[in-house]
């Protein structure tokens, strides 16, 4: 019984910091993770062919030379609202039965100040954190750096969370 407090209490102080608390409580064979590698491999190809890795791409978004990035983060950002609708309206429940909970959010500045850091390293280096992986397989070896760099900065804010505005 302390077990299952302790876990609530742990989601619901995950759920302020956005973080994922709708983990699944079944055991899987660890094969079943095969069925992420395809999707992030389909995924990686899609995001190359339709040129969202291309830092030529992204530089023409940050200067507003271009309508292409904004289109497709558009139907991303529509499909996601449409979806989260759904899901609401029909308490639709994951492949395995499982329900899923969205937490309300509420706004707080800390969300510009990450808003900004993120765009400004988004612009300077070409790369976000879901096109890294594709961009690498693509031959762009450099975006190496910027891999590490995004994995020390994630270091960085699990090391000051507490002490940083939420």
């Amino acid at each position: 019984m302390q077990q299952n407090t302790d876990t609530e209490k742990d989601l619901q102080l995950r759920e302020l910091d956005g973080m994922c608390v709708n983990e699944s409580r079944l055991e899987h064979k660890g094969y079943h993770n095969l069925k992420y590698l395809v999707i992030g491999i389909l995924f990686g190809i899609v995001f190359v062919k339709s040129e969202v890795v291309s830092w030529y791409r992204i530089q023409e978004m940050f200067r507003l030379q271009s309508f292409h990035m904004y289109g497709i983060i558009g139907s991303a950002v529509i499909t996601g609202m449409v979806s989260v609708f759904l899901i609401k309206k029909f308490n639709i429940k994951t492949i395995y039965g499982e329900p899923i909970k969205i937490a309300p959010k509420t706004f707080n500045k800390g969300q510009i100040y990450g808003g900004l850091i993120f765009g400004l390293g988004w612009a300077m280096t070409g790369a976000c954190p879901g096109p890294l992986f594709a961009q690498i397989g693509t031959g762009a070896t450099v975006i190496g750096v910027t891999l590490l760099s995004a994995i020390a900065g994630t270091w960085v804010y699990g090391l000051l969370r507490e002490k940083i505005p939420h």
